[in-house]
């Protein structure tokens, strides 16, 4: 294969990504002329590397709208931040959900954000809705939770980033001590922030606890801290 058929195939798999990127950022569905705009690249050729992606299952269209397809979900799916990580996740997420009424995350550090890989909507859903795939800034609760070692325990965010907003948020360990997540909780403000955050400690020291396992968690043990 020479370089100008290498450099060719490069171009198209960085013009699919690209639209797919757009289309995630978008985040319902888009037509080819927004696509190719967001992208920078010619319609007609959005329109046949669309046409590519639908073929394979990672796009879905409807009429002339193009969104995600499922292959491209399934594929998400696969991706692992930490062996294990999403599967213990999933039981204590959901009961620290329960007990504190937040709408919860676990974060890991990728491209300078704080990119959500497991989440439950909680009170908060109607002003903040929480998904997978989801990116925090840096300077959010579950950002600086992320960013090394904490010495007052719990990082804090009193409405500093959202009016309205609360959020406790604390590192996730590996066996070997380094900071592999940050699970936060976000809360609408007047709740008691100190139970928040004893909630999410007890949820993450048990996904601490499993993932030194190699198991599932059975859940964490949080306290009941639905009213302010």
């Amino acid at each position: 294969m020479d370089g100008t058929v290498r450099a060719r195939g490069r171009g198209v798999l960085e013009g699919a990504f690209a639209l797919l990127e757009a289309l995630r950022r978008h985040g319902d569905d888009a037509g080819v002329t927004e696509l190719a705009e967001a992208c920078g690249v010619p319609k007609g050729s959005a329109h046949r590397l669309l046409d590519q992606l639908v073929a394979v299952g990672a796009v879905e269209r409807q009429g002339s709208r193009y969104r995600v397809g499922p292959q491209l979900y399934r594929l998400g799916q696969a991706w692992q931040p930490h062996p294990g990580l999403r599967a213990v996740a999933r039981l204590p997420l959901h009961r620290l959900r329960a007990m504190t009424g937040a709408s919860v995350v676990l974060t890991v550090l990728r491209d300078d954000s704080a990119l959500t890989v497991s989440s439950v909507p909680g009170e908060l859903e109607p002003v903040v809705p929480v998904r997978d795939g989801m990116s925090f800034r840096l300077d959010t609760a579950a950002g600086r939770a992320l960013r090394g070692p904490l010495r007052g325990g719990a990082v804090f965010d009193r409405e500093d980033v959202m009016e309205g907003v609360c959020c406790a948020a604390l590192p996730v360990r590996s066996p070997d001590g380094r900071t592999v997540a940050a699970l936060a909780a976000m809360v609408p403000a007047g709740h008691r922030l100190d139970a928040v955050a004893q909630a999410v400690a007890e949820a993450g020291a048990a996904l601490t606890r499993a993932l030194a396992r190699g198991v599932p968690a059975p859940g964490a043990r949080v306290p009941s801290v639905l009213l302010p």
